[in-house]
């Protein structure tokens, strides 16, 4: 005799409520194993949209625990932009520094671009090293890097030197291996569909 469709539904329900008390017990015991706490390196980088939105997001985080984080953005710089306003709204929590004067392409100044390199990672480098600043954002460092407009070594002594419970995240294309070697957490973004291939701007509320 089949089933009425209210008896299936109680039999998968049953099911899977019997699955998932057998999967909270194993993710319970490998949670006991978790138990340090300590800063991070983080990496976004990769082809696809959403590095420095994912940063961006972090950071809001650390806002709404009440921590400090900084923001320092290597090529952005040249527009205003929607977040800058939100971080700006918490002066006590967070600043953002838009220190870069656009893209390589468009600055076509390889001096000037390593000139402005210098100095935001000056300003990276100080929070970083500065423990009441929980939370760093390199955005976009990993393009200057990319194009040799800093050594990477410096970088990386840097990271070494930081504060134990101080995160770094670092964002943009290319990210180094010597970087990926050291970080903690690495996350590539892939391109699947993109609306500019379509023909579609840059719009407010979604790119800046």
């Amino acid at each position: 005799m089949s089933q009425t469709p209210a008896e299936d539904d109680d039999a998968r329900n049953a099911a899977h409520n019997k699955k998932m008390r057998k999967i909270k017990v194993v993710r319970d015991k490998l949670m006991e194993t978790k138990t340090v706490e300590r800063g991070l390196v983080i990496v976004h980088t990769g082809a696809g949209k959403g590095k420095t939105t994912a940063a961006l997001g972090m950071a809001c985080r650390m806002i709404g625990h009440g921590l400090k984080v900084s923001i320092i953005q290597f090529i952005k710089g040249a527009m205003a932009t929607g977040e800058q306003a939100v971080f700006d709204a918490f002066p006590d929590l967070a600043e953002m520094r838009p220190m870069g004067e656009g893209f390589t392409w468009d600055t076509q100044d390889r001096a000037r671009d390593i000139e402005i390199t210098r100095l935001a990672w000056d300003a990276c480098k100080a929070r970083i090293l500065d423990p009441d600043w929980k939370m760093v954002v390199c955005d976009e460092l990993n393009i200057v890097l990319r194009y040799d407009y800093l050594p990477l070594e410096e970088v990386l002594r840097t990271l070494a030197a930081r504060p134990a419970d101080t995160h770094v995240v670092i964002t943009g294309r290319n990210a180094p291996q010597g970087l990926i070697d050291v970080a903690d957490l690495v996350t590539e973004m892939a391109v699947v569909k993109h609306p500019f291939r379509s023909g579609v701007k840059a719009q407010a509320g979604v790119e800046f």
